[in-house]
This record gives C-alpha cells, structure tokens and sequence, in this order.
C-alpha cells in the first residue's frame, strides 16, 4: 500500500495484508470475496490487531444477533446515532448496509439527518429517540424511557440491544474521527438503486 493510499484510509500506519496475523487475515479475505472490496474499518483497526479482534468479537455480538430487532433496525441506531456524532465514515458505510437490508434507497439519508422526519413507523422512532438518549445523555433514561419503549413492543434484551449498538457506535465514531477513517468510494453507491415512479 502506497503512503497516499494508507493516508486516505487513516492518519495511523495501516499493515500490509501480508504482514497481519493469520486471524485477521483470513477475516479480512472473506469479507473481500464477499463485498468485492475492503472496507477502510478493518484495515484501520489492523493498527492494533487485539483491539480488531475485541471490536470485531462485540460488533458481530451485537449486529449479527437474533432478535426482535431486525437487522435494518440495527443499521437504522447506527446511522442515527453516528450522524449526531459527525461520524462521516459510519454513517457512509452503514448507511449503504442499511439502504441494503431495508431494501430501500431513501431511509440512509432520511435517517441521518433527521430521523423524526423519516419515512419509518413510529415504533422505530420510539426506538431511535432511546439510541439518541444512550449516545448524547445517558445519564438522564430512566423508567419513563423503558416504559415508552415497552408500550412499543420492546422487551428487555432489545432495550439492552438499543443501548449496546448506540453505544458501542459511539466509540466507534469517535475512534474513527481520531483516525481520521476515510469511507470507501463503493459504499457511496451501494444500495441506491433506481426509485420506480408511479
């Protein structure tokens, strides 16, 4: 990798894939074969491989699981929460993994500026005015929060889902601002495709 490769990826030392642990590696090739490119995250986080494997190890915890949260409305806290933090690089690539497994082109955008106005039900908004509760002022939810969120549906395990993914997000974005961690060119377009008109 060339200094102005590493350089748009991060302003730390990015490892050559040849010079990464087998682990780490092998992680990295599979999500190459199966994306078509590398994005910028893993090879950021290289830098210090036991931290990958720690974040890698909670992300997968937390995003992959079964639930009652769909796996959209994971993606859906992590564009939200990581819009109010300005962070360029998550809201870039999970927004194009959101446009993905909503199946729809808009809710990115809409979602990232301004969730209240999104085309979402009302039960996600609910959900998401909670993941911005967790991110901007924890220290202020109390029962009034968890009975909202139960009037919606919402069970204990998804409230600590809710609260894990905004907050685990939250040191994310904020790992990736320090890092100054540059979103792929091919997330801009995932996901976008054409809205059919009536």
């Amino acid at each position: 990798m060339t200094q102005a490769q590493q350089a748009a990826v991060s302003r730390f030392p990015v490892p050559e894939l040849k010079d990464m642990p087998e682990d780490i590696r092998a992680r990295i090739l599979a999500v190459q074969e199966k994306s078509g490119f590398i994005p910028n995250v893993f090879l950021t986080l290289a830098h210090r491989p036991d931290e990958f494997r720690a974040f890698f190890a909670y992300h997968d915890a937390l995003m992959e699981k079964p639930g009652n949260l769909s796996k959209a409305e994971r993606e859906m806290i992590v564009v939200a929460t990581s819009g109010v933090n300005q962070c360029q690089y998550c809201v870039i690539a999970h927004g194009a993994i959101l446009r993905i497994r909503a199946k729809n082109p808009l809710i990115a955008d809409q979602v990232a500026t301004n969730y209240r106005k999104a085309d979402i039900t009302e039960r996600q908004k609910v959900m998401l005015d909670f993941a911005m509760k967790v991110s901007q002022s924890a220290h202020l939810v109390g029962e009034a929060d968890f009975e909202a969120l139960k009037a919606h549906g919402f069970n204990d395990d998804d409230i600590w889902d809710i609260a894990g993914i905004s907050a685990f997000f939250g040191m994310s974005n904020r790992i990736a601002n320090v890092t100054s961690m540059r979103p792929n060119a091919e997330f801009y377009a995932l996901g976008r495709q054409t809205i059919e008109r009536a």
